[in-house]
């Protein structure tokens, strides 16, 4: 498979696809978006402030400019066929991973991480899910749709089963939500604690990372569509981003709901920007 190279990307993640590792693309999608929508604008947006963003990260003693990463920008959806836009994300990733590359998402809203999952799921019997979020996203219908950012994590459920969904920073829901996680997924409340001992158990599991930025407190990323008060702190944020490198075998992971329109100072999107670095670096050492 190949792809267009694009004219804005992520820092230096400039890669021709045949030579890269990792694969960064960005989903355009806030169709079903209940509250403030405006993630289909994430993608580019991280890409613009990405030029303030040092390659090299600290935190991983990683510099992006020594790995290859091909950004094949956002993806071409339909607008307003939320199928058909699943599709699309669907058989981009099934293309990333025959071609054995690891997928980068950038989201749009949170159901983009569901077609991820099923083609992912379809490689990987034994799938399992970590995701840090505000919300438990496990609802079987939102307004009379299975297909939701209100359901994505039931839907994901779907595919993969009872306890291969770890759920972390939990705190909005129905109530319902919240007895259903009780014996199908493993949610924390409110914090990631918890979090060393499941990497210690999935260690050399197949684990897909999904981080819903939300997760974080409003006055840390208040650029999103259902702002949460009560969320970790970046610092917090950062320090799970670091325990993830004890996993072995990281197949793809996703970053969705920055809504950049939403906080006219972009410090969101900074943020977006520095956790997507972090993200990129993670899935090299994968490969390493």
């Amino acid at each position: 498979m190949s792809f267009n190279k694009v004219d804005l990307s992520f820092q230096s993640c400039k890669a021709n696809y045949q030579d890269s590792d990792v694969v960064l693309f960005s989903t355009p999608l806030d169709t079903t978006t209940s509250y403030r929508p405006g993630t289909r604008f994430a993608g580019n947006a991280i890409r613009v402030e990405s030029i303030g963003i040092e390659w090299y990260s600290p935190y991983m003693d990683m510099d992006l400019k020594d790995y290859k990463t091909v950004d094949i920008g956002d993806l071409e959806l339909p607008m307003g066929d939320v199928e058909s836009a699943l599709d699309v994300i669907y058989f981009t990733t099934k293309d990333i991973l025959e071609d054995n590359k690891l997928p980068m998402m950038v989201g749009g809203e949170h159901l983009v991480t569901y077609p991820v999952i099923k083609a992912l799921s379809e490689k990987y019997k034994d799938l399992h899910i970590i995701h840090l979020d505000a919300h438990t996203d496990l609802r079987d219908e939102f307004l009379g749709r299975a297909l939701s950012h209100a359901t994505v994590l039931r839907r994901c459920h779907d595919l993969v089963g009872d306890n291969h969904i770890y759920q972390f920073g939990i705190r909005s829901g129905d109530k319902h939500e919240f007895e259903w996680a009780k014996t199908h997924t493993h949610l924390q409340k409110f914090n990631l604690n918890g979090l060393l001992e499941v990497i210690d158990s999935l260690k050399d599991k197949p684990v897909y990372i999904t981080i819903d930025l939300d997760v974080l407190d409003p006055s840390v990323f208040p650029g999103t569509g259902t702002p949460e008060p009560g969320g970790i702190t970046y610092k917090e944020l950062l320090d799970a981003m670091q325990s993830f490198t004890k996993l072995n075998n990281v197949v793809g992971a996703d970053i969705v709901e920055l809504a950049p329109m939403l906080d006219p100072s972009n410090v969101s999107t900074v943020v977006a920007a520095k956790t997507l670095r972090e993200m990129i670096l993670l899935l090299h050492r994968q490969k390493k």
